[in-house]
């Protein structure tokens, strides 16, 4: 017996080692990957922890809160963290709804009077971007959110930060989260908070954006926002039903529930948020089935902005796919950058795919600094479609927007005419409209691409349908509509 003792504890602690092992591989996996991404986006600071089983399995900080007086980010540099307020503001009103306050399926006029929209739209429309549009059917990322401010405040019965305190924070325990209001706030925490920066020529010293609402507004940090995962279980915050009903897509085929993102990747659900200010950007994922969070925040905006998150799909994040080859799906041994003549695509296959488009993706963002990027990024998208021919059945707004945006940056420097995608641009934009007719982004980048090649009445469809849609928030896409219409 005691012999048969022994070899269990000896299997245990080998089984134990091994695991450790795997872990600390890929930390250092994924924090070389780390250091390549700030260099890569030229970020002056980032701070990031993963927790699994409840264990912080990694922690790291690298470069600067602020870089003048060279101070370095640490476990208590504070970061605006923008949209991630939006993952706060979804249960706090699944929060009220339990409560008896208010109900999602009442209408936004009810709360709000004067608004440009009609009775169909709800409060489960705004609080899930399906407010657009043709009510509750498509996903569009929109400023409508922060129209949830009065209805909180007048279901509650309190100002949106009194309420945040009383049903979040204090439950929560959060100690280093608060709205950014005003100058003031700031004089609190100067020390503690990092410096907001932006690239333009070379890294320069950006600003603070004052204010909140449901949409966005909140200063945390890492400590805090693994705390907010913590409450993204069952039976914490909410009740079962509810964060069920919170954390699942609105609608098949959508990427939102009430509040916050939710994308299958990998055989995995990921429940994930990102925040984009001009000079911060954050990102939240939690995986519900392997009980693993990650946290990462910046103090500029480019670990979100190039990927476009707003689309909705979490691959489009080199970021965001470091961490899942290394802690989802253990693959530490993939390349985050390739080289568009050596991609191995035989393991893998959709991983290497998904990290080849999200480089292109980069490199086309990034070619407003370096425009030999728009070579680069096109070489990669070739490799793809030489590989993938099939190119339609994985097509979405973020590879149209990379393929739009290459064709528009080449017209503005005169790199020739660069028709090397038009079939693909004219195919993807077909195949998401038979989707969503009247999505404002695909009219938008085909305006824009019939504009390029010179066929004025394509381009004249397709903005008209932009400036004339119904049930839309002005948004830029609007303006662009318009004023391509007066020219």
């Amino acid at each position: 017996m005691k012999h048969i003792l022994s070899v269990l504890l000896v299997l245990l602690l080998l089984s134990c080692s091994k695991e450790n092992s795997t872990v600390n591989n890929n930390n250092d996996t994924f924090s070389s990957e780390l250091a390549q991404l700030q260099a890569y986006f030229n970020i002056p600071g980032m701070a990031a922890v993963i927790e699994q089983d409840g264990q912080i399995v990694y922690e790291n900080y690298l470069g600067f809160a602020d870089i003048e007086t060279k101070t370095l980010v640490d476990s208590t540099t504070l970061f605006p963290v923008a949209s991630l307020t939006k993952i706060f503001s979804g249960l706090l009103a699944m929060k009220l709804e339990e409560q008896g306050k208010l109900s999602l399926e009442d209408s936004l006029s009810k709360y709000i009077g004067g608004q440009q929209v009609g009775d169909s739209v709800q409060l489960k429309h705004v609080i899930s971007h399906t407010s657009q549009g043709a009510v509750g059917e498509h996903f569009y990322y929109s400023t409508r959110f922060g129209a949830l401010t009065p209805v909180l405040e007048k279901a509650g019965k309190k100002s949106l930060a009194e309420l945040f305190k009383a049903e979040l924070f204090s439950p929560m325990k959060l100690q280093n989260t608060f709205f950014l209001k005003d100058s003031a706030t700031v004089a609190l925490f100067k020390e503690r908070l990092a410096s907001p920066y932006m690239l333009d020529n070379g890294v320069e010293k950006g600003r603070l954006e004052y204010g909140f609402s449901t949409s966005a507004g909140l200063v945390s940090d890492t400590r805090d926002l693994l705390k907010l995962s913590k409450f993204l279980k069952p039976n914490t915050l909410l009740k079962e039903a509810n964060l069920i009903k919170m954390i699942t897509p609105f609608k098949e085929g959508l990427p939102y529930g009430h509040g916050v993102f939710n994308q299958k990747v990998y055989g995995v659900d990921a429940i994930w948020g990102y925040g984009q200010y001009d000079c911060y950007s954050s990102l939240f994922v939690k995986i519900p089935s392997k009980n693993t969070t990650l946290i990462l925040l910046a103090n500029n905006n480019l670990m979100s902005d190039p990927a476009r998150l707003m689309y909705g799909n979490l691959t489009s994040s080199l970021f965001a796919l470091s961490f899942l080859k290394n802690y989802i799906i253990d693959a530490p041994e993939m390349a985050l950058f390739h080289e568009p003549n050596t991609i191995n695509f035989d393991k893998h296959r959709e991983v290497t795919r998904d990290l080849v488009l999200a480089q292109a993706l980069a490199e086309s963002f990034m070619a407003r600094y370096d425009s030999s990027k728009i070579q680069s990024s096109a070489a990669l998208l070739k490799r793809v479609f030489e590989k993938y021919p099939n190119y339609t059945e994985y097509a979405d707004l973020g590879l149209l927007h990379n393929l739009s945006f290459l064709k528009d940056v080449a017209f503005y420097r005169n790199l020739g005419p660069f028709n090397d995608f038009d079939t693909h641009i004219e195919a993807i934009g077909k195949t998401l409209l038979e989707k969503d007719p009247n999505n404002p982004y695909v009219r938008t980048y085909l305006g824009t691409f019939y504009d390029r090649k010179g066929d004025l009445s394509k381009a004249s469809h397709h903005f008209k349908n932009v400036a004339n849609a119904k049930n839309f928030s002005r948004h830029w896409y609007t303006e662009e509509a318009e004023n391509w219409l007066r020219q």
